[in-house]
């Protein structure tokens, strides 16, 4: 019982922090801190699960946190974080 309970818990960590230094992405098992240098963009494709970072040369970071099946949540979340992701680069830039 203890190692199902376990693997159960496993989906309750995904996590995204955004902040000065980059961007945070806890998903299952993985844990990256993503400098805003490196970030092109956080989209959610059509048809997809959940949301991404985007990186260069046509690379991504799945985000666990942000899902599809959460609608209007997911919805405020992207909102949120793209205003996040303008004020960031735009600082660090100068």
């Amino acid at each position: 019982g203890v190692v199902i309970a376990c693997v159960v818990l496993l989906f309750a960590r995904p996590r995204l922090r955004v902040g000065a230094e980059g961007i945070a992405v806890r998903n299952l098992l993985t844990y990256r801190l993503i400098p805003w240098s490196e970030v092109v963009d956080i989209s959610f494709h059509r048809g997809a699960r959940w949301a991404r970072v985007d990186l260069p040369d046509d690379e991504y970071v799945p985000v666990l946190a942000i899902q599809a099946v959460d609608k209007d949540r997911a919805v405020t979340a992207m909102n949120t974080i793209r205003g996040l992701l303008e004020r960031y680069k735009n600082i660090n830039s100068r």
